[in-house]
């Protein structure tokens, strides 16, 4: 073969290469993608779909049903018991995120630091992560009805003596506090993982300039790790109005239903008390609610980051 007839090959050869690399990307993706899309369509998109339409019947779980148009929409914005557990769940949610967030931030900028056995305290923190939500809030259920009260009685604080857990007032700070507790590690892991991207010579710089900490935290630090909180705040806003094991471990929705989450009002009538239809209604609701608020929070945050970039 000569130099020229080679020559005249070899860009067709690479055409012909580059002309079958498309198929065999786009077949692979295909192979990756539709048993994923399939699994998706069957254990999500389906049951949801489901229970849009039995909200739309007075089906009770079992047996016969029939269609009652939009009175099960109608129903929910009459029911005391309802509007009750959105209000609780709005409140617990907002409070547990921001306590989640400002301990995992507060958490994160120390093991951020340069100490001795910083390997080992980052593991540590992020054990409760791992941990089954319902074994921790049973331990805690045990500690905040025997060992605090008994602390609270040596102390002679009056409120304290008993287990907050049977106060109708102070229940739903003990679920706060739990929840905190598991919550803030995995809110610590991003946070430091937006920490490690802040190049550490504008701290030097700011040190020269006479800066304190806290004037470095707020025109360094957190301008340039917004966009972590951002992903933070809408996670756990997310996952605390999905609020469930936590208080069935703690509370089961007491004292009477004052620690009654969404969930647990959806679990109990749905499951339990022959209320399928309605309560499929409620979900409808309690899907929109949170799909608005995480969009709103996206909103808000978003113009914040670029109020600080």
């Amino acid at each position: 073969m000569t130099t020229s007839t080679a020559k005249a090959l070899r860009p067709r050869t690479s055409a012909g290469l580059q002309r079958r690399r498309p198929s065999r990307i786009s077949k692979t993706f295909y192979w990756m993608v539709i048993p994923a899309l399939v699994l998706f369509v069957i254990l999500h998109t389906v049951p949801t779909l489901t229970g849009i339409f039995f909200s739309f019947t007075n089906y009770a779980g079992y047996g016969e049903w029939n269609f009652v148009g939009l009175s099960n929409y109608v129903n929910l914005f009459k029911d005391d018991r309802i509007l009750n557990s959105y209000v609780f769940t709005l409140i617990f949610a907002v409070t547990a995120t921001i306590v989640v967030n400002v301990g995992a931030l507060f958490i994160a900028i120390l093991l951020n630091a340069k100490i001795k056995y910083q390997t080992a305290f980052r593991g540590i923190f992020f054990i409760p992560n791992i941990l089954s939500v319902l074994i921790v809030a049973y331990v805690f259920n045990y500690l905040l009805s025997n060992n605090l009260p008994l602390i609270g009685q040596a102390l002679g604080i009056e409120w304290l003596s008993t287990s907050i857990l049977t106060n109708p007032d102070l229940a739903w700070l003990g679920i706060v506090g739990v929840t905190a507790w598991q919550s803030i590690a995995f809110s610590v892991i991003i946070y430091l993982a937006g920490l490690q991207t802040v190049p550490g010579e504008l701290y030097e710089a700011a040190s020269l300039d006479g800066a304190s900490p806290w004037r470095q935290f707020w025109s360094i630090t957190f301008p340039l790790i917004s966009g972590f909180f951002t992903i933070n705040m809408v996670l756990a806003l997310k996952g605390q109005l999905q609020v469930f094991d936590q208080i069935v471990a703690l509370t089961n929705g007491g004292p009477g239903t004052s620690t009654e989450s969404v969930s647990m009002v959806i679990y109990r009538g749905g499951f339990q008390g022959g209320e399928y239809g309605y309560q499929m209604a409620n979900s409808v609701v309690y899907l929109v609610v949170i799909v608005v608020l995480a969009l709103l929070q996206l909103r808000v945050l978003s113009r914040k980051e670029a109020d600080f970039s």
